[in-house]
């Protein structure tokens, strides 16, 4: 099996950044693409950002210019830099990951549990 944490999460006022991180631990051979997702109360969880195993990245119109999604593959870790917060971006934040756990195996689809992001205004 593999876990994704995530951390970073917390309360920042409009205007201030935050980094979330998650880290994928356990049975890995391969990482494929990895994402962030976000729910705020009462919305479907919406994409955020994605980034393949290459490095390609992908952004929500909604955050392009003040989010970065970036990867470590050495860590089998995701990282989210959030700039320019606004109180819209309030919402819990998921990581996302295609994990294939054998050279000749399946992928297949995990999440984090998820982190708050509160932003004040």
């Amino acid at each position: 099996q593999v876990q994704l944490v995530e951390s970073g999460g917390g309360l920042v006022q409009a205007g201030g950044s935050l980094r979330l991180s998650c880290a994928a631990s356990g049975r890995i051979y391969r990482i494929n693409s990895m994402a962030w997702y976000r729910q705020a109360p009462g919305k479907q969880r919406a994409l955020v950002a994605t980034i393949t195993g290459g490095g390609n990245t992908n952004y929500a119109d909604s955050v392009k210019g003040r989010f970065t999604i970036s990867r470590d593959n050495a860590k089998n870790t995701v990282y989210l830099q959030m700039n320019n917060l606004k109180p819209e971006d309030t919402a819990a934040y998921y990581c996302y990951a295609i994990v294939r756990m054998t050279e000749d195996g399946y992928e297949y689809q995990y999440w984090g549990q998820g982190t708050q992001v509160t932003v004040s205004s």
